[in-house]
């Protein structure tokens, strides 16, 4: 059960002028389930995208990154769900590039122009026949209100769609966003194992969005883990069409840290949303660590805490098991960590200090916390000024009972 995850009403999503989307039922895995979703999006659009460093990346991964790196600029994408058409060798990429291929010819387009995408089960084959038959019905029913059932048809595991949608004044000018993503387990950096789409009206650069996404990922779909295991398929992709007036040229524009600020924020929630409808997910954990001296070793820390098996088993059952966080500091690979300058909170609960059990702290009070559904664990290591922050949730019986009737 997802936790605290609330759904926008639909007619609260902003439709990004220059974005239309249609979808389909292709029967790729569930009869009459809709299954594949087709972005036309106008001339001009600049689009730029980041992807799983999973060595087995998956084939439709391989043809974004080539048709990204081309010179013809993209004007659609194509999704499927129920099948990742991942690890399916050289076979593979000739359907992911079949897939591109239907959706060029029922736009009028070049496939170059085309970026697929797929998530689903790994190591079958993609059935490309109903896929190319399904295009021109989702291209027959292009619309620019179709977010909300976009959300859904690319869900696999989701309980829950996630979107978000806002709009914000820069500059003077009304500008636009609106994204979905997907994902609830197999998560874990770096990219987060998910889709993730989030479009803006303002006019951004191609260069500059390309910087943009890796620097926007890496405090969003970077900073989330629910099981530790990374993905083959994962695609975070941002685009812009231009259509609000705002034009950002370089970082030194006028509206830039204004868009960008809000372009993370998109991205941070909809990473969140992830974390918060996780396979069996009945916890959300906001793992904060400060006082570390550098970005790495600050990371190293939460991530070590987040993907603890042993500390996510003890937040599902509210047990206040708190040796298992600090165990999990002292082996995060920090050698000359100064155990006596690290303390460790949990919600407003000092656990941990001066190298052991704070003299205050109580069972009764790290129940209290515990029992919550969403909670901080902070950690100060007492070394620097860097701080970083990490989203993770617990491991219950359902994660297990998911994964293993996964194929089924």
């Amino acid at each position: 059960m997802a936790v605290n995850l609330v759904i926008p009403q639909r007619n609260t999503i902003h439709a990004v002028p220059g974005v239309e989307i249609g979808i389909t039922a292709a029967g790729i895995r569930k009869k009459d389930r809709p299954d594949l979703t087709v972005f036309k999006l106008t001339a001009g659009t600049t689009v730029a995208g980041v992807f799983t460093v999973n060595r087995f990346r998956a084939a439709p991964v391989i043809v974004c990154e080539e048709h990204l790196s081309g010179s013809t600029p993209i004007r659609a994408l194509v999704i499927n769900t129920g099948n990742a058409n991942a690890g399916t060798a050289q076979e593979g990429l000739v359907r992911a590039k079949r897939m591109c291929s239907a959706t060029a010819q029922a736009l009028g387009l070049d496939e170059r122009a085309v970026l697929p995408f797929s998530t689903g089960v790994i190591l079958e084959p993609l059935p490309i026949d109903r896929i190319e038959a399904g295009i021109p019905k989702a291209v027959a029913g292009l619309g620019i209100d179709q977010w909300f059932e976009a959300a859904h048809s690319i869900m696999t595991t989701d309980t829950l769609p996630k979107i978000y949608s806002t709009q914000v004044q820069i500059q003077g000018k009304t500008v636009t966003i609106t994204g979905i993503s997907k994902g609830a387990g197999m998560i874990r950096p770096n990219m987060a194992t998910m889709l993730g789409y989030l479009a803006t009206d303002a006019a951004i650069s191609q260069p500059l969005l390309q910087t943009m996404i890796r620097e926007i990922a890496d405090q969003s779909f970077n900073r989330i883990t629910v099981d530790g295991d990374m993905s083959t398929n994962d695609s975070f992709i941002m685009m812009a069409t231009g259509h609000s007036g705002l034009a950002i040229e370089k970082n030194t524009d006028a509206g830039y840290p204004e868009l960008k600020t809000a372009l993370t924020d998109a991205a941070k929630d909809l990473a969140c949303k992830i974390v918060r409808d996780a396979e069996g997910a009945t916890k959300f954990m906001t793992i904060a660590v400060q006082d570390a001296s550098s970005r790495d070793e600050a990371l190293k820390v939460a991530y070590s805490i987040a993907h603890s098996p042993l500390v996510k088993t003890a937040f599902f059952a509210s047990d206040p098991n708190l040796g298992r966080i600090l165990a999990a500091i002292g082996y995060a690979g920090i050698n000359d960590l100064d155990v006596s300058k690290t303390r460790l909170w949990l919600g407003d609960v000092l656990v941990a200090s001066a190298g052991g059990r704070d003299p205050d702290y109580r069972e009764e009070d790290g129940q209290r916390v515990m029992r919550e559904s969403e909670i901080l664990v902070r950690v100060s290591l007492g070394r620097g000024k860097v701080s970083e922050t990490v989203y993770t949730c617990d491991f219950s019986h359902e994660y297990v009972s998911i994964n293993a009737d996964y194929r089924s």
